[in-house]
């Protein structure tokens, strides 16, 4: 197997299924040798399931790739640091992170319960947190050594992180903290070698099937818009070399469609240079509101 990612050893977690199986397939089918992590959880994120891993493993390796299995909990510090030590083992180099590993406890808010937000936090934002962190540890070490590393940060945020999602306060929040430390990451870890970019991407998984089922189909043209297989291509060139300029960025991907999608800026002023008074903000609060543009929508609302 040849392609862009030639000679790359990529970590992809949450790999047995939805987004995660399509980029472990597509960074394999484009040369990159590959860990596929994956706990093989319910959407829910119950039980546990190697089935799922080893067919990824299996499809790979019957294809001319090569690939091993991992079944690593991300959000166990120690966990993700054997993970990151699995690669380094079995390929003896490891060149990019791609974080997908995640499962949903979708609930209005005045609902959610602790449990809850605990355990979509956890999986998400500190499981993007512990595996990356070991493996830029990892990377540092080896710049510091004089061996620069060429190395790769790619995380999954959400719409539900850029906009928020009605009903799913928790995974919009983890999402949106997955964003944020992308850009950290991107600033911090460029000394190093290091790129950080996030994607967004509106595609069928398990968390998303029932909305995506008949939504987005092109039928005429025979293209599946919601095809999750779609977004791969995008996170085979960030794991690729070719990518090594861009860092920082936060991509939107569905069917053919590619954006970039900025974050908060300043939109518009008002200083009246001294303390305010509050009987006075409310006029200037209508100015300043009627000058900025109106918020983008969350989804559901």
């Amino acid at each position: 197997m040849s392609g862009i990612c030639q000679g790359r050893v990529v970590i992809v977690t949450g790999a047995g299924r939805g987004l995660g199986r399509e980029h472990a397939l597509e960074v394999a089918r484009q040369g990159a040798k590959v860990v596929v992590n994956d706990l093989g959880v319910s959407n829910r994120g119950d039980g546990r399931d190697e089935g799922p891993a080893r067919e990824v493993v299996e499809l790979i390796q019957a294809a001319g790739g090569e690939a091993v299995a991992d079944g690593a909990d991300v959000s166990d510090w120690g966990q993700a640091k054997a993970l990151v030590d699995a690669a380094l083992a079995r390929f003896g180099r490891l060149d990019a992170v791609v974080s997908n590993a995640g499962f949903v406890r979708d609930r209005m808010f005045v609902s959610s319960t602790e449990e809850e937000w605990d355990a979509v936090i956890r999986v998400h934002l500190r499981g993007h947190f512990c595996v990356a962190r070991h493996a830029a540890a990892h990377w540092r070490d080896e710049a510091k050594a004089g061996r620069a590393p060429d190395a790769r940060l790619i995380n999954t945020s959400s719409g539900a992180g850029l906009a928020g999602s009605v009903g799913q306060s928790a995974y919009s929040a983890a999402k949106a903290g997955i964003a944020a430390l992308t850009l950290v990451q991107a600033a911090e870890l460029c000394r190093y070698g290091i790129t950080a970019n996030a994607l967004a991407p509106i595609a069928r998984t398990r968390m998303t099937e029932a909305v995506f089922a008949e939504a987005m189909k092109r039928p005429e043209q025979g293209f599946d818009e919601s095809d999750p297989a779609n977004v791969s291509p995008l996170v085979a060139w960030l794991v690729s070399t070719e990518s090594r300029g861009v860092t920082g960025r936060v991509f939107e991907v569905t069917g053919g469609r590619l954006s970039v999608m900025d974050g908060w800026r300043e939109e518009a002023r008002v200083d009246v240079g001294r303390r305010w008074d509050p009987a006075e903000m409310g006029p200037r609060l209508a100015e300043l509101l009627g000058r900025a543009r109106p918020p983008v929508k969350v989804y559901g609302a």
